[in-house]
């Protein structure tokens, strides 16, 4: 019984076991396919989040694009993304499979696999057509752009041609057949360039036509329309210019006198009899012809005088267009910028990409883009769209806005510290998120140089429009706009410069407007006493950039940076200044046209200054001479305002020398002062000067070349309307403000005043020879050296004019600043004649004379000679000065003595120089 009992429990075991086998069985099968139902599962949605992507992806690109260069970009962009679309619809192709083999394969889950394989087929197809779609309109948008590049490039083209074609050429036969063979060669190649019909292009490109993409083309269509007008209208005057105009050949009964030989035979009698038989025979027919003729010519001369001033309208219109295409586009421009950078470094969402060297900067990489940006958007753009019609008008839109034009000034200030920092952090996530999302080809550096090219860009339309608006209204205010946008241009320019001097301690915002800056070779020289010492690097100039401001001139040496772009621009290291009030000029040194002299402290200090050319040394000489001039007028102002001291001579003693060529110096003066309201001014001066006459003329005259060079230059007459100043005086020190007009004094007699040893003349005082009107190097004073002279020295009793020659205010062309020592010996003498004390015999270069011969002193030439003259042996030649004083030695000049014992009719007149200050003052006819 426990037998049965086993074998009933055996195989119910058995029963269950095999239950238990298939159970499992059952059970594997299903977590399997659970398993590879949750593997679908999550592929699905990630395929199905990368359609999405992808789809949202394609949908950002543009199907038409502004220009062909950008649909060109698209469709590069839009291919090189069609690989990354094909792999997600590889992807989902493969699990769409995937779900097929699991429906067949029974899987329990089939009515969930099933419909998601059908929505990614759904959307795979729909990826594929919208890809295939995209690149359809982009080739279709490309060809449509190339076909308007294309068209406009003729149209342009064309329009160059008409403009080109010269009127006059075409006025003769072969010239309008020429000409008109050019516009047929123009228009056989309309084909392949011009548009169609526009109901064409509508049907055509209807897929691509946007309103923008219209509108371009209907302005392309209408310029072609405007251009093949303007063809039919020169080809129609260009043929009646090269059709050959026949008159009209009269019969003319033949005569038989004609034939006779006889002085009437000749062919212009025969022709004279013809034109009477005709004039006889048919008059009438001759006149009509003649008319027909010459009113032909008159019209086609006004229709092409009126076809070149339409042509002149059209490309007026055309720069114009230019000017507002450009403009909006550089709106747009600034408006991206400023969204796509400046204002995504204000979200929050953006920070953690921003470098630290870029955090708060954006004032620094921007500067005042901003504020470029809201004065072109709400004023420049609007008023410039106002002279659309009246292009040649512009020139006022700028003239108006010329002081907010001067916004740019600070942006280019600015502008190496922007391209500084972008260089520091322009590999920066930041800069490169945002110029993803913009899509732009180029980085953030290229936007930032906008303005400074758009700046830039104004000037040469307004050249342009310039050009094309001859002799019409808007002329002149186009030349002062193109003026005023230059002055803007070399005030940024002269401001960089100006920014990148560095050792300056003071403020340079007190000396005064930047007029001037460039550089220089610079000699210097300093006097001690009475020797000249110069520099140590003579013959070595020293290459300095100079600044010229209003109050001041700056000497700064330019020194080259390393770097890249504004880094590599160079710096100044400041050297020294000179104060303008202080300073006088000598517009032409020794040697070379090119140099000129800055010189103070009554030539202690002397800087020799050799500009690069001619040019450039006369616009800085005018220049400072302009800066002098306004603080003369600006001194003459407030001497106007004060009272009028009266100067009162010192007293003159009897004993005084009664042969003084000065004895009538105080009616001088008095004359002088009553004239000075006359003498205010160069020009006026110079009318009312004196002139020698008579005995005089023959002494002067061997100085004439140098008189005559000298009146083309400047000289301070003008100056002789300075007030006179009276200061308060010592004893034993006399200091005077002179009056300009006061020159000429009586010497003192013999007991106060002994004569110097070195004077060449028996009264203590230089021959004036000819008069110093005629200066052959002008030189200009400050203002302080002209009105604070002091003359120290003077006594009570009398006024020496024994003034230091080394002081002299005057130095003629042959007396350069950098003379030897020869050359102050040479001062010293002056034209006459003169007894020779010593026999003197040199090279065939030099004259040689004898002891006792009588010469002759004619003219000073250069390097210290002198042209002299032989009145014995009736030779000439030059003589050293330094020779020529140890020649003559105590010797007197003739010429010298006549002047003195005439000086009562002779019109003699001297200058006189102030021993402190180097001011010097005009003559007075005595």
């Amino acid at each position: 019984m426990h037998t049965v009992l086993c074998y009933v429990l055996l195989s119910q075991l058995d029963e269950t076991e095999t239950a238990f086998d298939e159970f499992w069985v059952r059970h594997q099968t299903k977590l399997e396919q659970c398993l590879q139902l949750r593997h679908f599962e999550h592929n699905y949605r990630e395929v199905r989040a990368l359609l999405d992507q992808v789809s949202e992806k394609l949908a950002t690109f543009s199907e038409v694009g502004i220009s062909p260069a950008h649909a060109d970009h698209i469709f590069c962009e839009l291919t090189t993304y069609e690989e990354r679309v094909c792999e997600v619809l590889d992807r989902a192709s493969s699990l769409a499979c995937d779900g097929d083999d699991l429906i067949q394969n029974s899987h329990y889950a089939e009515d969930s696999i099933q419909p998601k394989c059908k929505e990614l087929r759904a959307i795979s197809e729909n990826v594929s057509s919208n890809l295939r779609a995209k690149k359809d309109r982009l080739l279709k948008a490309m060809e449509l752009h190339h076909c308007l590049e294309r068209a406009s490039k003729w149209v342009d083209d064309g329009i160059y041609l008409l403009a080109s074609q010269p009127v006059d050429k075409c006025q003769s036969h072969e010239g309008a057949e020429l000409a008109l063979k050019e516009l047929e060669q123009h228009l056989d190649t309309a084909g392949q360039n011009q548009l169609t019909e526009l109901s064409t292009i509508w049907s055509e490109y209807e897929a691509v036509l946007n309103q923008q993409f219209r509108d371009q083309v209907e302005k392309v269509f209408q310029k072609q329309a405007s251009m093949q007008e303007m063809f039919d209208k020169r080809r129609v005057s260009l043929k009646k210019l090269a059709a050959k105009q026949t008159r009209p050949v009269q019969p003319v009964a033949p005569r038989p006198e004609a034939f006779i030989k006889s002085p009437l035979s000749s062919p212009a009698h025969r022709a004279q009899q013809e034109r009477r038989c005709s004039e006889t025979d048919s008059g009438n027919n001759c006149e009509k012809g003649n008319g027909e003729l010459q009113n032909g010519d008159t019209i086609s001369t006004h229709a092409s005088l009126s076809e070149e001033e339409e042509n002149l309208a059209v490309l007026r219109r055309h720069v114009m267009n230019e000017l507002l295409e450009t403009e909006r586009a550089y709106v747009e421009e600034l408006l991206c910028v400023l969204q796509g950078y400046a204002s995504e470094m204000d979200n929050a969402a953006m920070a953690h990409l921003i470098p630290a060297p870029l955090q708060n900067k954006k004032e620094v990489l921007f500067g005042n883009m901003s504020e470029i940006y809201h004065f072109h958007k709400r004023t420049f753009l609007r008023e410039l769209e106002q002279y659309t019609d009246c292009p040649e008008l512009v020139g006022r839109c700028f003239l108006e806005r010329m002081t907010d034009l001067q916004i740019y000034e600070k942006y280019c200030h600015n502008k190496p510290r922007s391209e500084s920092l972008w260089r520091q952090c322009s590999d920066c996530a930041f800069f490169q998120e945002c110029q993803k999302k913009l899509e732009h080809k180029l980085g953030l550096d290229s936007y930032l140089l906008k303005p400074v090219q758009r700046i830039t860009k104004y000037q040469l339309l307004l050249k342009e429009m310039l050009k094309y608006s001859k002799s019409c209204e808007g002329t002149d205010d186009l030349q002062e706009a193109l003026t005023s946008i230059l002055g803007i241009l070399k005030a940024v320019n002269d401001s960089m410069h100006l920014i990148a001097i560095t050792g300056y301690e003071g403020n340079m915002s007190e000396l005064g407007k930047l007029l001037m800056q460039g550089s220089f070779s610079v000699w210097t020289e300093h006097k001690k006493g009475h020797a000249k010492v110069k520099d140590l690097a003579r013959f070595k100039p020293m290459q300095r950039h100079l600044f010229l401001h209003e109050k001041a001139l700056l000497f700064c040496k330019r020194r080259e940076e390393n770097g890249e772009g504004y880094e590599k621009a160079p710096s100044y290291s400041f050297k020294q200044s000179l104060n303008m009030s202080a300073v006088g000029i000598t517009e032409n040194a020794k040697g070379d046209n090119k140099k000129f002299e800055i010189w103070c402290n009554s030539r202690e200090e002397v800087y020799i200054v050799q500009a690069p050319t001619a040019d450039v040394k006369t616009t800085w000489v005018n220049e400072i001479r302009k800066v002098l001039t306004t603080q003369l007028e600006a001194c003459r102002a407030s001497q106007q305002r004060a009272p009028d001291p009266v100067f009162q001579f010192p007293p003159v003693p009897s004993g005084s020398v009664s042969l003084s060529p000065f004895k009538s110096g105080q009616r001088s003066f008095k004359r002088g002062e009553e004239k000075k309201a006359d003498s205010c001014s160069p020009d006026a001066n110079s009318s009312s000067l004196p002139k020698p006459t008579g005995k005089d003329e023959a002494v002067t005259s061997p100085t004439s070349d140098r008189a005559a060079v000298a009146k083309k230059r400047f000289t301070l007459q003008g100056f002789s309307n300075l007030k006179a100043q009276k200061e308060s005086s010592t004893t034993d020190d006399k200091s005077f403000t002179l009056p300009s007009t006061m020159i000429f004094l009586s010497p003192g007699s013999p007991d106060q005043k002994t004569k110097r040893q070195s004077d060449p003349t028996p009264f203590g005082f230089k021959d004036a020879g000819p008069p110093p009107l005629h200066l052959s190097r002008a030189r200009w004073f400050s203002t302080p050296s002209l009105l604070q002279t002091k003359w120290r020295g003077w006594n009570k009793t009398s006024l020496s004019l024994d003034a230091s020659e080394e002081h002299d205010g005057y130095s003629s062309a042959e007396d350069p600043l950098n003379s030897d020592p020869e050359d102050d010996i040479g001062k010293k003498l002056c034209a006459g004649k003169y007894t020779v004390m010593a026999d003197y015999e040199k090279d065939a270069q030099e004259l040689s004379v004898k002891s006792g011969d009588m010469v002759e002193l004619v003219k000073e030439g250069e390097d210290g000679q002198w042209f002299v003259r032989n009145l014995s042996s009736s030779k000439e030649g030059w003589i050293a000065a330094a020779n020529l004083i140890k020649l003559i030695g105590k010797s007197k000049s003739c010429q010298s003595l006549t002047s003195s014992e005439g000086s009562g009719s002779g019109n003699l007149s001297t200058s006189s120089s102030c021993s402190e200050t180097d001011a010097t003052f005009p003559d007075i006819k005595p």
